[in-house]
């Protein structure tokens, strides 16, 4: 995976040209669209050069999907304000990514399902020390979960303030994640596949109802 730093502007300037082509691309075309001479002619270098900061061309559009969740992250925050409840909280989360994620199904694939190659530890915090003003100003514990881009790490973050209010142990919260992991990559990929013909809001209304009753039985089983 790609490093970078503050203090590396050169690298960070040719690092967003290249996302920036590539967004431009999935934004007029879609994501079949992205190749890697399509890129480097919009960015005005040559192929090879992209191979100098990419490894190939999946990891250059995870980074350039990110842009799109953008409206995501912004609004997570005011989302989860709704409620002062930790495990209401919780389900708010997931709700605002369900929501978002199912809007455009092919971009949040890209981002925490797609194979780039390396499991992306640090695809997030790269690409918000590239574009650090899209990630706005979310809470210290907001943030760390904002800022990791595992899926299930993300979760696993999300569900800790429940364990320490006491709502689940930790082999419970394990069991649950788990569980509304399996839910949302098959309900993605339901959507993504034109398995379901329905408003997007019925499917967010779908999912969070299982993952609500996933939750209690998870509990109620031990």
């Amino acid at each position: 995976m790609i490093s970078v730093n503050k203090r590396e502007i050169k690298k960070i300037r040719i690092l967003r040209v290249f996302i920036e082509a590539a967004y431009q691309i999935i934004e007029d075309e879609g994501i079949a669209a992205v190749t890697i001479r399509k890129v480097a002619r919009i960015a005005g270098y040559n192929s090879a050069t992209i191979y100098n900061y990419f490894k190939n061309r999946n990891q250059l559009i995870s980074f350039a999907a990110v842009k799109f969740i953008s409206e995501y992250v912004r609004a997570v925050p005011a989302y989860m304000d709704q409620s002062t409840d930790t495990l209401e909280r919780f389900f708010l989360m997931w709700e605002c990514f369900c929501l978002y994620s199912f809007k455009n199904p092919q971009i949040y694939y890209a981002i925490f399902s797609e194979d780039i190659g390396k499991k992306p530890e640090n695809l997030f915090k790269v690409y918000y020390t590239i574009f650090a003003e899209e990630l706005g100003k979310p809470s210290a514990e907001l943030k760390g979960i904002l800022l990791e881009s595992d899926l299930a790490k993300r979760a696993s973050r999300a569900i800790q303030p429940c364990v320490e209010a006491g709502y689940f142990t930790v082999g419970q919260a394990d069991k649950i994640n788990q569980m509304i992991m399996l839910i949302y990559h098959g309900m993605l990929s339901l959507i993504i596949n034109n398995r379901i013909d329905r408003p997007v809001e019925k499917s967010v209304e779908q999912i969070m109802d299982y993952i609500r009753t996933t939750t209690v039985n998870a509990v109620n089983s031990d």
